[in-house]
């Protein structure tokens, strides 16, 4: 206990016992004693293992983890294996005075921190060619329900309906549909080639680009048709197919959103992951979580800040614009920092290299008597075999360690 309070106070032992005679107390447990009510007080010692070393600690860990088994992962679905540059490992996802920061509330002392988010901020905005992106949230998912929320707030329609396509990844619908509950939103699942605009009743639509099977599709005709029915557009994208695709800001789109964990964040056993939020200028006051902005100082230097922060959002509760945005910051920072590493060309040269193999892999499958749904795709493949049920298939595939999705999965 003694430790305990001497790491939190900050205090040393004879400033404890200082604080202790101010009291009348003879002892930090005295203290306990004296301020905590008995009947909230654990009258037995807790019943932990006998403490250990550092070195038995690590190597128990050790026995532990080779008992994993390692896949090669063909999921999808947003979540790809990459590699983490050892520069940024070492110096960011390593480094404590990275890793355990949490709000820059105090931008004075944060200027390198709101330095690397700007730059995140600035990739996504290139990338989506939308000219403002937020500093991060917690995943793709919740994103894209944030901008559900954003479409209603903006629009002028009076419906309650928002359209989503039905090859977004799974758990962005799943998401949508359990967050658009308490607003009273009713969420319609279907092929984007068969919207109606003819009522008011779609206040906003949620397109995949690529979608969840790979395909890539040409929504610039839908968007215009959205836009003259009065509704928004968001569209689910991939930022390093946006280093070679058309990016959705080039054909009409009011907001996007995605992940950014194939930029160097480590899969992680499925998160944590960064996410990000693009929209249009006139869009800027319905932003969620916060934005780092430019400024000067008072001796007329640039400096950076949180603006546009919301801070209302922890205190303003149901008249709040959105919710308590949770930030993915080191893994934001990781990103951005994966993007500057590699620069634009090389970032390019990494989908070349990606879609290169994957036309690889279908050119194979094709050979092999296979079908595939698209003939454009960035680095998905939803593959049929006429020789082989699915089942088949992902049976095999575990067998060799490599984890596919099942039709059914999408």
């Amino acid at each position: 206990m003694t430790t305990f309070a001497h790491r939190h106070i900050g205090s040393s032992e004879s400033q404890i016992q200082e604080m202790l005679g101010a009291l009348g107390l003879s002892s930090l447990d005295a203290l306990v004693q004296a301020t905590i009510p008995k009947d909230i007080r654990l009258a037995r010692s807790l019943n932990l293992p006998t403490a250990q070393s550092e070195e038995e600690v690590l190597t128990e860990l050790r026995h532990l983890s080779a008992r994993n088994q390692i896949y090669r992962s063909f999921l999808g679905m947003g979540y790809y294996d990459c590699l983490t540059p050892p520069v940024i490992g070492r110096n960011i996802l390593e480094n404590p005075a990275w890793y355990t920061q949490y709000t820059p509330y105090q931008a004075e002392i944060a200027q390198g921190r709101l330095e690397a988010l700007l730059n995140f901020q600035t990739m996504v905005a290139d990338l989506t060619a939308l000219p403002l992106a937020n500093a991060s949230l917690l995943d793709e998912a919740t994103a894209a329900a944030e901008a559900m929320s954003m479409c209603r707030a903006l629009s002028t329609l009076q419906g309650r309906t928002f359209f989503v396509a039905d090859d977004c990844h799974p758990q962005i619908i799943g998401v949508l549909q359990t967050r658009a509950r308490p607003l009273n939103i009713s969420i319609t699942l279907g092929d984007p080639d068969t919207l109606n605009f003819a009522n008011d009743e779609t206040f906003g639509i949620l397109l995949s680009y690529p979608s969840t099977n790979g395909t890539l599709r040409s929504y610039e005709a839908l968007v215009h048709k959205a836009h003259e029915s009065g509704a928004l557009v968001v569209v689910s994208t991939d930022l390093l197919a946006l280093t070679l695709l058309v990016p959705p800001g080039e054909w009409g789109a009011d907001i996007a959103v995605g992940s950014s964990q194939r930029f160097g964040v480590p899969l992680g056993y499925g998160g944590p992951h960064a996410a990000f939020l693009a929209t249009k200028e006139a869009f800027k006051r319905h932003i969620p979580g916060r934005m780092v902005g430019v400024s000067k100082d008072v001796h007329g230097q640039k400096a950076y800040r949180l603006a546009l922060q919301t801070r209302e959002q922890h205190i303003r509760r149901d008249r709040a614009t959105s919710n308590i945005c949770t930030a993915q910051v080191l893994l934001a920072n990781i990103a951005g920092m994966y993007a500057v590493y590699h620069g634009p060309e090389g970032l390019k040269s990494i989908a070349t290299n990606v879609h290169h193999l994957t036309a690889l892999t279908a050119a194979g499958l094709r050979r092999l008597g296979c079908q595939l749904d698209s003939s454009a795709f960035f680095d998905t493949l939803r593959v049929r075999c006429p020789h082989l049920s699915p089942a088949k298939i992902i049976k095999n595939g575990q067998r060799n360690f490599i984890n596919l999705r099942e039709p059914s999965q999408t």
